[in-house]
């Protein structure tokens, strides 16, 4: 191999640039040369084994990680590469894009250049130089088990069974060479899985892995959406008098996105996508403009999630077990609990009150027994979230609990199972500080009630409380796994309640009933 082709062999943005095509946005084959985002994480892999990439859709991640692939197993002998999607129709495409920028190759013009291929079938391509690329689909089993790669590729590992378990696997699968790779590449699916938590770590400078954004409005979507810019910009002149989009127009959001680098093209743009959305948060999980905002649930959303964004990213952790081993005061009922649902994030204080929220389950499994407590000016300082804790065993915690808390003031939810709680508080427990209502009886006679008893009226009411004081900052929580059920808390059909069947709210009305309890502002014992 002469000089010349050997330094177009040892640089991937030559290789692409000189022996790979690829089919672009209108059916054309073209040569593959990277655009802005492609090459700035090409530099970053050179300097980084572990890279993780959130992006706005079509950002052509999946293009270079292909090309990169193709490129290491023709240029590097014994090259084991794993590129793993999250469903089969997924991985197949990919694959199938593979084999075609392969079966585009000069081989022709430089005989004897290119490793040929020695197999090919539907998931898997073997050279005769020793260098293999597969394709297999995240299913339940872990990845790459039984074997060592030096290039591991998760394309949408957002969207994967058991992510956590998984990347272990892989990580485990790595081959331990000074070139061997892992890079992650995803569009969000909300902060209730374990990308959400690396990319937060990574974000933080907490993680091996390095962390890259693709906005949408990243200058690399100028040539690739070049057509939906003019088509978006005759749209708006159509519906503005035939005037075009000025610095002057923008409102403050606008403002903001064009100070980021957004462009007045793109803004435009923006507007074009937003008449066809339901709101302005379902554009943000598909095109953000930021880390957090593609983390936004889309749907009717109860809570401010940008708000609940902002939280996740700096609520603190919980004091962990063997720091709660040197708490000489701390009940034996309340320590087997500590890691198993239990969070304690401030101490009691002994002048302050404490007011909780207990919404209670039948302990079988499905929705869980939980607690929010909160001190007297708002911060949340413990929560308790348990599905197998039954009655007679979430009574004698509480009561340890709200008595080490100052003998905090308990909202209880009387529905269902808050009832036989409440009776075991009051009898066995002898615990007498608890929210009572006002009720009246069919002769109209006035008494009080212990507990809070919720219907779709009073719910809607104590959502609406709890919303205002997390909004406008007179609660501050730090429970994530609180914050990310408020985040798929939503509004349907006059109903508020959680998103999906398998998400889960229990937690967000133990923290509603808590801000109901400090509202009361009554103090019985």
């Amino acid at each position: 191999m002469d000089a010349k082709l050997k330094k177009v062999f040892d640089d991937f943005e030559l290789f692409s640039k000189n022996f790979l095509h690829i089919t672009d946005n209108d059916n054309k084959v073209i040569k593959f040369e990277l655009n802005d985002a492609q090459r700035e994480i090409h530099e970053l892999m050179g300097t980084n084994k572990f890279i993780i990439i959130g992006k706005a859709r079509q950002a052509g991640i999946s293009t270079f990680s292909l090309g990169k692939a193709l490129w290491r197993a023709l240029t590097k002998p014994n090259e084991n590469i794993l590129i793993v999607s999250y469903k089969s129709d997924s991985a197949k495409s990919l694959f199938e894009k593979l084999k075609d920028m392969e079966s585009r190759l000069p081989r022709d013009k430089f005989p004897d250049v290119f490793p040929n291929k020695k197999r090919d079938n539907r998931d898997e391509l073997l050279f005769d130089n020793g260098s293999k690329i597969k394709s297999i689909v995240a299913g339940r089993k872990d990845i790459g088990r039984g074997d060592t790669y030096t290039w591991i590729h998760l394309s949408e590992f957002a969207f994967f069974e058991a992510q956590e378990r998984q990347l272990l696997s892989v990580e485990q699968a790595l081959a331990k060479g000074a070139n061997s790779q892992i890079t992650i590449e995803t569009t969000s699916n909300g902060t209730g899985n374990h990308y959400y938590r690396m990319y937060m770590q990574a974000m933080k400078g907490q993680s091996k892995y390095v962390n890259y954004f693709i906005p949408f409005y990243h200058k690399l979507y100028t040539k690739q959406f070049a057509n939906d810019y003019d088509e978006a910009e005759a749209w708006f002149k159509a519906v503005n008098k035939g005037k075009r989009l000025m610095k002057v127009d923008l409102d403050e959001v606008e403002e903001k996105l064009h100070e980021m680098g957004a462009t007045l093209k793109q803004l435009m743009w923006r507007q074009w996508k937003l008449a066809d959305m339901e709101n302005e948060e379902q554009f943000k999980q598909e095109y953000p403009s930021t880390p957090l905002e593609s983390f936004i649930a889309t749907g009717n959303s109860v809570f401010d999630q940008n708000r609940i964004l902002e939280r996740l990213s700096f609520s603190m952790n919980p004091f962990n077990r063997t720091e709660m081993n040197n708490i000489a005061e701390l009940d034996k009922i309340i320590k087997p609990y500590i890691g198993k649902g239990l969070e304690i994030f401030y101490l009691p204080d002994a002048k302050k009150r404490y007011y909780a929220g207990i919404d209670t389950a039948s302990g079988s499994g499905g929705d869980s027994s939980t607690i929010t407590m909160y001190d007297d000016e708002g911060q949340e300082v413990l929560t308790f979230y348990n599905n197998r804790i039954p009655v007679y065993k979430f009574a004698p915690l509480i009561n340890a609990i709200g008595r080490w808390y100052n003998y905090a003031f308990l909202t209880v939810e009387r529905n269902s199972y808050g009832l036989p709680l409440i009776e075991r508080l009051r009898k066995e427990c002898n615990y007498a500080n608890m929210y009572k209502q006002k009720m009246f009886d069919q002769h109209g006679k006035k008494k009080l009630q212990l507990g809070f008893h919720t219907t779709e009226i009073s719910k809607a009411v104590m959502i609406s409380d709890f919303k205002e004081q997390f909004e406008v900052g007179l609660c501050n929580i730090e429970c994530k796994e609180t914050l990310q059920q408020m985040q798929t808390f939503v509004e349907k059909n006059g109903k508020q309640k959680n998103n999906k069947e398998s998400d889960h709210d229990d937690l967000v009305i133990s923290s509603a009933l808590g801000i109901q309890g400090m509202k009361a502002n009554k103090w019985y014992v």
